[in-house]
């Protein structure tokens, strides 16, 4: 039987992480609505992210050389969900998308240069990062494959052009990982390369902020543009053309821990509407006395329960090195709309004062929105779930 039970040590971080958002992050997230660039966008950062230091919560998933707590993916759950009770704790206990999920997968494929350039002062919090893969249509989106920025051999590197969408952390980020082809057409499978480069360079410009609900993810979701943009032989990550393959060691990980970071926020939203309708006097009685409001709370407690199962499954495998593209992908899909369905139940629980300013309740729901879209659509995770059991089962039919 496998054994999930955590250590004194991830115990210990777990209560500190808790105590920490409670009684630093959420006050601040509160006094200015969810909004980081109103709250301060990047000097509200490093303040925050000082306190985390102090407290000694910054970085649970940074490798222990560069000063983190070196978590593996199943400690990790516990801890991002306490860090993301509230929307500004992943920023400062730097876990936020998208530099959580680029320190893992630099710490996995970057080479030793690369590490000291990048790596070393993202861990540290001395700088942010964005990941550009996504594009406008007909580019790459959900199905990656429609890869269109392209990157050409030159003397001594690579000349990148094309335009990305969607890009979360792009303005202000120190420097970008960049997804692009190097072989083949859009439509094929294989052929792409990821790059890294810094940010303030020739040829790479950071456009407009796309407008979406959520405001609590610093430096915004915006277009980028690369116009020759020139990357020495030396900003290749890993391999030339095996960029599809490099990039696994980071998608799987970052959808589970954007379910870690959501089940938090959902949960808060939960343990409003539970406190709401355990003391509301209506009816001739508390509301949490309803037979409708009960099960409420009962299916927003069996969402959360089976989001955790789901996901801790999902991060063992992880650990063990496994693809975990089922895993990934069923937690991915199952947490996501959970997270909706527990955070809108609380909305309802609470009636009107749900859908106003006075409690976060609404704007949490604009947040969690877009992760049934964010790395994946739902759509999409069953259509590769399903493919894969239907593949298996002709595989057997064809064997026999």
């Amino acid at each position: 039987m496998t054994d999930f039970s955590m250590s004194p040590e991830v115990s210990s971080l777990v209560e500190k992480t808790r105590e920490f958002t409670r009684s630093t992050v959420l006050p601040v997230e509160d006094f200015h609505r969810g909004d980081i660039a109103a709250a301060g966008g990047d000097e509200l950062r490093e303040k925050l992210q000082a306190a985390a230091r102090d407290a000694g919560v910054f970085g649970p998933h940074v490798p222990l050389e560069y000063g983190g707590h070196g978590l593996n993916m199943v400690e990790r759950a516990p801890v991002f969900e306490e860090g993301g009770y509230s929307l500004f704790g992943p920023v400062a206990l730097n876990i936020a998308a998208p530099d959580e999920g680029n320190v893992h997968m630099l710490d996995h494929i970057a080479n030793k240069e690369q590490k000291e350039r990048f790596l070393a002062p993202l861990a540290r919090g001395e700088m942010r990062s964005a990941f550009a893969m996504t594009e406008p249509a007909p580019g790459a989106g959900s199905d990656p494959s429609a890869l269109t920025t392209r990157a050409d051999k030159v003397p001594g590197g690579w000349k990148i052009n094309g335009h990305k969408y969607f890009i979360t952390g792009a303005e202000g980020a120190g420097f970008f990982i960049i997804f692009a082809r190097t072989a083949g057409v859009p439509g094929d499978r294989g052929g792409a390369t990821m790059f890294i480069t810094p940010s303030v360079v020739a040829g790479l410009t950071v456009g407009r902020h796309i407008e979406t609900p959520d405001k609590s993810m610093i430096g915004g979701h915006c277009e980028v543009f690369f116009d020759d943009l020139f990357v020495p032989d030396s900003g290749v990550l890993g391999e030339v053309d095996q960029g599809f393959r490099y990039v696994q060691v980071r998608l799987g990980p970052a959808r589970m821990t954007h379910v870690m970071r959501w089940l938090g926020a959902a949960r808060r939203a939960h343990d409003i509407a539970v406190e709401r309708v355990a003391h509301r006097e209506a009816f001739g009685g508390k509301l949490g006395g309803l037979g409708m409001i009960q099960q409420m709370v009962a299916d927003n407690e069996i969402d959360i329960a089976a989001t955790r199962a789901l996901l801790i499954r999902a991060c063992w495998a992880l650990d063990q090195g496994e693809h975990a593209g089922d895993e990934t992908s069923i937690a991915k899909t199952f947490g996501a709309e959970a997270v909706f369905r527990i955070v809108d139940r609380s909305i309802q629980m609470c009636g009107g004062l749900g859908v106003s300013g006075d409690l976060p309740l609404a704007r949490l729901a604009q947040e969690v929105r877009g992760f049934r879209i964010y790395d994946g659509a739902s759509e999409v995770h069953r259509w590769a779930i399903a493919r894969r059991a239907i593949g298996a089962a002709q595989k057997v039919g064809a064997s026999s």
